[in-house]
């Protein structure tokens, strides 16, 4: 019996070329039903074939209906200023909501603009949020703020993952 040099689902036996015609058909019936979360990976696969207006257009739709993620890829839209004119009161107003929605980048990008206003105390409590999010980041940024004298030990210790690396 000879491997087929098309590839194919492990599970269906079809060939992943019509599965992605399948997965597409299946996005776009969710996003049919207003799902935040399809409208975002549309979102996010406009913007990365450099179709800004689209990825726009159902980044608006999809923060429009709560989604973090839509709103941290609209900040960086407006930071970028492809598809819409730079606007960073824009761009901070879809991370804030992003943050306040969980998503750990928008904390952390948060705490770099607070940080580069010299804002550090400010800029130190994103940073925390977002490392107890997980966020590698700011783990990070929160080392090098306690070399540069600004953490305690103890605010380190108590992140998680921090116990395996060294201070």
């Amino acid at each position: 019996m000879k491997a087929s040099l098309i590839p194919s689902c492990s599970f269906c036996r079809d060939s992943l070329y019509k599965a992605g015609d399948k997965l597409e058909k299946q996005r776009m019936t969710r996003i049919e039903a207003n799902d935040p979360a399809a409208m975002s990976q549309k979102g996010i696969g406009a913007r990365q074939k450099g179709d800004h207006q689209s990825a726009l257009i159902y980044f608006t739709k999809a923060a429009g209906l709560g989604d973090a993620e839509a709103h941290y890829w609209l900040s960086h839209l407006y930071s970028d200023g492809r598809g819409v004119e730079k606007n960073s009161r824009k761009e901070i107003h879809h991370l804030e909501e992003a943050a306040i929605g969980g998503h750990p980048g928008a904390r952390f990008n948060l705490g770099c603009d607070e940080n580069e206003k010299g804002s550090i105390e400010r800029a130190v409590k994103h940073w925390i949020i977002a490392a107890n999010l997980g966020d590698d980041l700011s783990i990070k940024a929160l080392m090098r703020m306690f070399k540069g004298g600004f953490v305690e030990k103890e605010v380190l210790l108590m992140l998680p993952f921090v116990h395996t690396r060294p201070v």
